[in-house]
Order: C-alpha cells, then structure tokens, then sequence
C-alpha cells in the first residue's frame, strides 16, 4: 500500500483489508530524509511508525534526499518495485481519487515492473467519501495547507464536519488538488488509536505545516 500517512491511503487500506482477495504485505512511504518527515504531508517518521504498527504491517520507508530530482524519486521507487518483486509482492495500491494525470503517471511508472496498479478509491465522489470515512471512524488532523488554495488557518485541524463545512466552495472535501495533507491517528484500518500531540505551526514559501508528535 502506497502510504502518505493521510485519510486516503488509510481508507483504501480499510477496503482492501476488508477483501478477501487481497493480502496486504506493508506500507510503502516516501521520507525526506533531510527533514526525517513524510514527503509533502510533513507527518513524522516516529508517528508514521507508529501508525504502521497500529496498522500491523511492516513499513517501507524510502528515503529521498532533499531536495529531490523527479529523476531520484524515480530511482529510489524503481529500487522499491524491484524489492517488492523479488518478495513476491503482485501489486502496489494507491490512494488516488479522480486526478487522471497522476493516475497515469503510475500506470507508466508499473509499466513492465510485474506489479499491478490498485486504486480501491478511485472515482467516489469527495463529499460523499469524506462523510463515510468520519462515519465509520476515521480521525485525522491536517498536517499541511497550500495557502494559494486554503487559508492558513487551516492547517492542524481536526478533519471532521466542522472542518468540512467551512470549507471553501472551490476546495476539493479530501484536498486532491493539493488544498490540503492529513495524518491520520485512529479508524477502522487501524488496531488502536495514536494520541497525537500538537506542536508548532510553521510557513515554508507557500506551505504551512502543523507539526504533531
């Protein structure tokens, strides 16, 4: 399962768990090594293993330098599949929910590897997913606001209905266009729920991050 350590991922891995046809065998996570952080959603790597564990699987992390050619980040994710072939693992699932150009980045991206691209999100309507994952459990707070597309303020809230109400009309309810990143700390996808401590809020250029640990 491709792992941001948002509300997306964590969702499809709900579904997929829940499907008799699919073992799940780790979570895959892009870490800015520089920083020991989540690539763009900024969560901590003590928190993304600690969500790993509450998820009972292994954790791939895959350091990436800071900054970060698309030619490295590709590199380093083709060094992953290969890994993931030689372990006998068929597929890699994805958290996409309606952005073509970035689902077919991916299908590229797998093309010839021998590991099949799964998207169990894909095509749900946004409102609608974003009220079924608060319904069956889901807890997330928002690690990172695009200010350009979300006012700053944002960032460190609680995901829930009050979050979703206030909303701009023009921002995606589950940010896919980038409005906004996640960590999730408790649902149906995982054993246990995480206690999150806030901590600062900081801008860097257009992005502010809301710190928890």
């Amino acid at each position: 399962m491709s792992w941001s350590s948002g509300k997306d991922c964590a969702w499809a891995l709900h579904l997929l768990k829940n499907d008799p046809e699919v073992e799940i065998c780790g979570l895959l996570t892009t870490v800015n090594a520089e920083f020991d952080r989540v690539a763009m959603h900024g969560t901590r790597c003590s928190v993304l293993e600690a969500q790993a564990e509450a998820a009972g699987l292994p954790l791939w992390a895959v350091p990436l330098p800071w900054p970060c050619s698309n030619a490295e980040y590709e590199a380093r994710m083709a060094e992953a599949c290969q890994r993931a072939v030689a372990e006998k693992i068929d597929a890699i699932a994805f958290g996409d929910l309606f952005l073509e150009d970035v689902r077919n980045y991916r299908l590229r991206q797998l093309d010839g590897t021998g590991l099949e691209p799964l998207f169990p999100v894909w095509g749900i309507p946004t409102d609608e997913l974003a009220r079924t994952m608060l319904a069956a459990g889901l807890r997330a707070r928002i690690t990172c606001v695009d200010s350009k597309q979300l006012p700053p303020e944002f960032a460190g809230r609680e995901f829930d209905a009050a979050f979703l109400r206030d909303l701009p009309a023009a921002v995606d309810p589950c940010g896919e266009r980038g409005e906004f990143h996640s960590c999730v700390y408790a649902g149906p996808m995982f054993n246990k729920p995480l206690t999150l401590t806030a901590g600062e809020i900081v801008t860097r250029d257009q992005f502010v991050y809301a710190d928890f640990y």
